[in-house]
This record gives C-alpha cells, sequence and structure tokens, in this order.
C-alpha cells in the first residue's frame, strides 16, 4: 500500500482527497502546515508528497527545499498558482511534478500513478556500470558516484539520466522524454526538461556551463556523450 502525504491549508479539500485516495487504496497523512509535513515527511515514510505552496507559516517552495536535504520521495505541487515562474522555482526546489487548482481527482491519481512507476525499478533490467571519467552510473543498482561519493539524485533526475545513459549518442527528443518520465499530456512542458538538465549537469558535469556528457540539442531534445 502506498503513503501519501498531503499537505493543504483548506481543511475541506484535504478531508475530501484524504477519503478519495483512502477509497483508492492509498495510506494518507495530511499535514495544514509547512512544520507538521516535514515531520510527517521524516517519521511517516511517505512514498508520494502532494504539497501545496500556499501554507500559512513556511513557503511550500522551503517545505521542498528542506525536504530535498535527506530525502528524495516525489513531490507533486498542487497549488493555484498559475505563473510559469512559480513553477520553475518548485521544480528548481526538487519538485517532480506540478498541478494547478482547480484539478480533477483523475489526473491527481494519474500523476500519483506516475510517480509510483519511478518509486519502483524494474527488477528484470539489469545493466552496466558507465564511467565517462567525470561521473559513474551503475544502472543494475541505480547509484550515481562522482569522485568516488555518491549523488544524490530525486526520481525524475534519476529517471532522465537512466534514458539517456541507456542510449548512449542518441538524440532523445523534448516530447520522447517528456512523455516516457511525466506520461502523455506533458509534451509542451519543455521548461521542466530545462530545470532537470540544469540540475543534473550541476550534480554531475566538471564545467556545468560546458557540460561534456549532458548535452542539448538546441529545439530538438538531449543526448548522453560517454
Amino acid at each position: 500500500m502506498r503513503t501519501v502525504l498531503i499537505v493543504d491549508d483548506e481543511p475541506q479539500l484535504l478531508r475530501a482527497l484524504q477519503v478519495n485516495l483512502q477509497a483508492e487504496g492509498y495510506r494518507v497523512l495530511t499535514a495544514l502546515d509547512g512544520l507538521t509535513a516535514l515531520t510527517h515527511a521524516e517519521t511517516g515514510h511517505p512514498d508520494v508528497i502532494v504539497l501545496d505552496l500556499g501554507l500559512p507559516d513556511i513557503n511550500g517552495v522551503d517545505v521542498i527545499t528542506r525536504i530535498r536535504r535527506s530525502s528524495s520521495t516525489p513531490i507533486i505541487v498542487l497549488s493555484a498558482r498559475h505563473g510559469s515562474v512559480d513553477k520553475v522555482r518548485a521544480l528548481d526546489a526538487g519538485a517532480d511534478d506540478y498541478v494547478t487548482k482547480p484539478f480533477g481527482l483523475d489526473e491527481l491519481l494519474a500523476r500519483l500513478r506516475v510517480a509510483g512507476r519511478r518509486l519502483t525499478p524494474d527488477l528484470g533490467e539489469q545493466g552496466p556500470t558507465i564511467d565517462v571519467g567525470d561521473f559513474e552510473v551503475d544502472l543494475a543498482n541505480r547509484k550515481v558516484t562522482r569522485d568516488g561519493a555518491g549523488v544524490r539524485l530525486t526520481p525524475r533526475e534519476w529517471a532522465i539520466l537512466e534514458l539517456l545513459v541507456r542510449n548512449p549518442g542518441r538524440l532523445i527528443t523534448q516530447q520522447q522524454m517528456l512523455a516516457k518520465i511525466w506520461g502523455p499530456g506533458y509534451d509542451s512542458e519543455t521548461h521542466y526538461l530545462r530545470v532537470y538538465m540544469g540540475q543534473l549537469r550541476r550534480k554531475l558535469e566538471a564545467d556545468p556551463a560546458r557540460p561534456r556528457h549532458l548535452l542539448t540539442e538546441a529545439g530538438m531534445g538531449y543526448r548522453f556523450e560517454p
């Protein structure tokens, strides 16, 4: 049973989501503010976090930042803020997805299923260790090291890196990447990719401004060069 932590300062919405998600088979934790959310994130071991940005005590982006210091749990932002700046700030802080209010329950359930797939490794799919000098990717154990030290990646970051590394030298279009990792209906959300590729380069490339391995093909997509 997957555990979902829902964080929202609207009690009625919180209760409605709790009832509906429990009916779908989820174990649900709830929080009306950021401090409670941080406590549940640490002690409740949620598999996915659904987080509103407009909280009464702590800005939602700050909550994401603090969670990301110790956890790679997928975070789906739920917010009435429709501007692209808010989306980019949340994604840059470490969120994995962004749903704007008002929303349909079916849409949220679909996003939760996608986040759940990111948590479940394909045990039948093994792979080699790719060593490019600047960093090393262990596909079988889903681990990344740089200069001998482990690198913490979010589930989305790992999914992007794995897709690229499994297709060395091949152009992966923006639409292919969005469909594979985020699912259908995301083919226009190319700013997601810019944010995550920037994060990966900062974590893995010796010179993120002039990457050697995680390359952009302008207007088309991305390519991994060993």
